[in-house]
């Protein structure tokens, strides 16, 4: 090769070192569309602080819905709700020799109001289902995460143990929707007061243990303490106000079809703090006519199952294609406001070639009421001599909500997904007097 030639491809693979190193350092910068996170980088000392092993988490959720049609008052509105987050996931091996082993800390803050208390929902009644599904808990500051966790015997158990919520590790699922009834662990949204999703934490310890590459199976304890929801208690760390514990079992399998990834998991819960009956007394009498307590019971327990599995991939792209997944929870009939919940979601991800990294989702939900809360909620009404629904002392009959969702995520940047959506709200509250509501949203989500 002559010199000329040569000094003429030196200069072609300095050119496009110079326009990748280029491009790297963009992507780095704060609000490039190729970064991770919106603030970037952080010139290079973000990266170096997860290769010293922390890993900073701030992130954003913002969420609008406006009552378009229906609903207990059609007065047309709409009401916002968010949640900041903030924390750090540890890598002890990292930080202090200690092999195997992580730490999480994460701080979060909910503010804002829900479209479904004020204008879906009958107010003596409420909904089901939530169409803004980061409303809750409180405006608070909460301590949401601190753990720590190791692996022993080549990583074939894992022990984590300190302050989370069971729906980080039990009946986990993903949160594509805007809707309560898609979006998270389900058995928390029916299972009434004992189990507490994000962004509450209980003391909790979780023993998984690894069978093999694609089936686990797990056992937890979490202290049931109701007084971890008042407000002001966000950090509160005592025991004090304990009424119990509640103790999940699940085994999850997760194998690959058709070279696509799945999971499957199949559950047990049990609480042992005492649970009020929802319809008699202790002589076994309707005591919404009887005048008695309600009897106690010493537990309340239910289950669950959950599936997602990939169907199909794109043009051999397997972070495209379809996705489908179904939920089910069944809960005890004799102290559950909810006596069980089915839902099935289809997912489509990149489903445009210009917009590879976007997703299409739309859901389906049925949440039905004991049978029990709607004979007791009769009872009520006849033993306060009402019958009119229009009545303030009438107690609504509840049975069955259904809640559809169809969805559309932007990926704007790989730090910024905002997704607009329509939900459609049957019988809200499960009250058929309530007329069917029509929701838009709009949900966003951002990574600092």
């Amino acid at each position: 090769m002559k010199m000329k030639n040569k000094a003429r491809l030196i200069c072609q693979v300095s050119a496009a070192a110079a326009l990748v190193l280029a491009g790297n350092a963009m992507a780095d910068e704060a609000f490039s569309s190729d970064s991770k996170w919106m603030t970037g980088d952080w010139g290079g000392e973000r990266t170096k602080l997860i290769e010293q092993g922390i890993d900073i988490k701030m992130d954003y959720v913002g969420e609008v819905g406006g009552n378009l049609h229906g609903g207990f008052n059609d007065d047309k509105t709409a009401r916002y709700a968010d949640q900041f987050g903030l924390g750090a996931a540890l890598d002890l091996e990292k930080l202090f020799g200690w092999d195997n082993t992580q730490a999480k800390i994460q701080l979060t803050n909910r503010n804002g109001e829900n479209i479904s208390n004020d204008r879906i929902g009958d107010p003596r009644a409420g909904t089901l289902s939530s169409s803004q599904e980061v409303y809750g808990r409180g405006h608070m500051v909460r301590l949401t995460q601190l753990w720590i966790q190791h692996q022993f015997f080549d990583n074939k158990l894992d022990v984590k143990a300190g302050y989370f919520g069971e729906g980080e590790d039990f009946n986990t699922f993903p949160c594509e929707f805007q809707n309560l009834a898609f979006c998270g662990s389900q058995v928390g949204n029916w299972a009434t007061n004992i189990w507490y999703n994000w962004p509450v934490s209980q003391a909790a310890i979780r023993v998984k243990y690894n069978i093999n590459d694609e089936l686990y199976a797990q056992i937890g304890a979490y202290n049931q303490n109701p007084t971890q929801l008042e407000h002001g208690n966000g950090f509160k760390l005592s025991g004090s106000g304990t009424e119990g514990t509640v103790l999940p079992v699940e085994l999850v399998w997760s194998p690959k079809v058709n070279n696509l990834p799945g999971e499957y998991r199949v559950g047990y819960y049990k609480s042992t703090a005492p649970a009020d009956d929802v319809l008699e007394d202790d002589n076994g009498q309707n005591a919404a006519t009887s005048g008695n307590p309600y009897r106690v019971h010493d537990s309340k327990h239910g289950y669950w199952f959950v599936a997602q599995q990939q169907l199909t991939s794109h043009n051999g792209d397997a972070s495209r294609g379809l996705n489908i997944a179904a939920n089910a929870t069944f809960h005890d009939k004799d102290t559950n406001f909810i006596d069980n919940y089915q839902s099935l979601m289809f997912v489509y991800k990149g489903p445009f070639d210009a917009r590879p990294k976007d997703d299409v989702g739309i859901g389906f939900a049925r949440i039905h009421v004991n049978d029990d809360v709607k004979k007791n909620a009769e009872l009520t009404n006849v033993a306060n001599g009402v019958s009119e629904y229009d009545n303030p002392l009438f107690s609504p009959i509840r049975e069955t909500e259904y809640n559809y969702e169809i969805n559309y995520g932007f990926h704007v940047t790989n730090w910024l997904t905002v997704r607009p959506n329509l939900q459609y709200v049957t019988h809200p509250g499960g009250v058929d007097e309530v007329d069917n509501a029509l929701v838009a949203g709009l949900k966003i989500q951002s990574v600092f």
